[in-house]
């Protein structure tokens, strides 16, 4: 299954995104590993 995603950045902005691991993918953006703009957003 496939989900689309938004989240909160801590600079206020939103992203929006898509997996088929949502637990993985958040993940992989607090640590860091996500997409280019949630690294330069200061994580979510």
């Amino acid at each position: 299954m496939n989900y689309t995603y938004m989240v909160e950045c801590s600079d206020g902005t939103l992203y929006t995104g898509w997996t088929n691991n949502l637990e993985k993918r958040i993940k992989a953006h607090n640590d860091g590993k996500g997409a280019k703009y949630t690294k330069t957003s200061n994580n979510i």
